[in-house]
């Protein structure tokens, strides 16, 4: 590692120990999304009214329900058929996964473009997740999906302190260095002040590690799968991985070379958009 993003890095990780950094917090909506969900009996038009005051989130919802992937006989139209359809807690952790873009915003066009990617990167990664999870295993594919939007969340306070810092920002390799290193401890970080569950808060920390054998599958082994099949075709280091041998594919029974698996998943890439 070059020196620059060797001394961001200590830099960072001191703040991180002694709680220096500040650290974004959840959107109002998504706290409010969350404190509606916790009630046992909340009813579908409570819920649509608390997802409904922010209108940009409604339209996501309602576009989700449409897609491919969930499309029933006839079209969704308003928010409260989308839940009705969904269901609360899935349309809970669904609505708080996609609120997160709000926090994807910063002041530097350089910042921003980097913001759109990394927040881009996590839709695909979330539509590919819920589909594996729906097809391919017993667990909650809202919540597979929720993994993948937050898999790179520890990104966003690297990016906000490389805002202040303009040596790294106009050093994209000490950047990206910083980046790599850090966003999954950053991640476990930002998920476990946002009280995520258990099984989610430890995944932006763990997805990384290719060797990693959960003694069944996991949200982490999705959002893994995911992340591969995602960098595939790219320059990134992972699209090399050969995939076969990995613990995460092979838990999940997926032949990652079938054009029926490849056909379905392409279409999930877009789910969330």
């Amino acid at each position: 590692m070059n020196k620059l993003a060797d001394k961001v890095q200590q830099a960072l990780v001191k703040a991180i120990d002694n709680d220096d950094l500040v650290l974004p917090t959840l959107p109002e909506v998504a706290l409010n999304i969350r404190q509606a969900a916790e009630n046992p009996d909340i009813s579908i038009s409570h819920l649509s009214k608390v997802i409904g005051r922010d209108t940009a989130l409604s339209a996501r919802l309602i576009k989700v329900v449409n897609s491919p992937l969930l499309r029933a006989t006839q079209e969704v139209t308003n928010l409260h058929t989308a839940i009705t359809r969904l269901g609360t807690n899935y349309s809970s952790n669904l609505a708080i996964g996609l609120v997160m873009e709000q926090i994807f915003h910063a002041r530097s066009e350089v910042v921003e473009q980097k913001m759109r990617d990394v927040w881009r990167r996590s839709l695909e990664v979330a539509g590919v997740s819920y589909a594996l999870c729906r097809s391919h295993s017993q667990l909650k594919p809202d919540q597979a999906a929720l993994g993948g939007l937050v898999h790179q969340i520890g990104v966003l306070p690297i990016l906000t302190y490389a805002e202040d810092h303009y040596q790294l920002l106009s050093d994209p390799v000490s950047l990206n260095h910083v980046i790599d290193s850090i966003h999954p401890l950053l991640g476990d970080k930002l998920l476990s002040v946002w009280d995520f569950p258990e099984m989610l808060a430890k995944l932006p920390g763990q997805y990384l590690n290719l060797e990693r054998d959960s003694a069944r599958l996991d949200y982490i082994d999705i959002v893994q799968a995911a992340v591969l099949y995602c960098h595939r075709g790219t320059d990134h280091p992972l699209a090399d991985v050969p995939v076969a041998d990995i613990p995460s594919i092979i838990k999940l029974r997926i032949d990652p070379n079938s054009e029926t698996l490849r056909a379905q998943l392409d279409e999930a890439r877009s789910m969330f958009y």
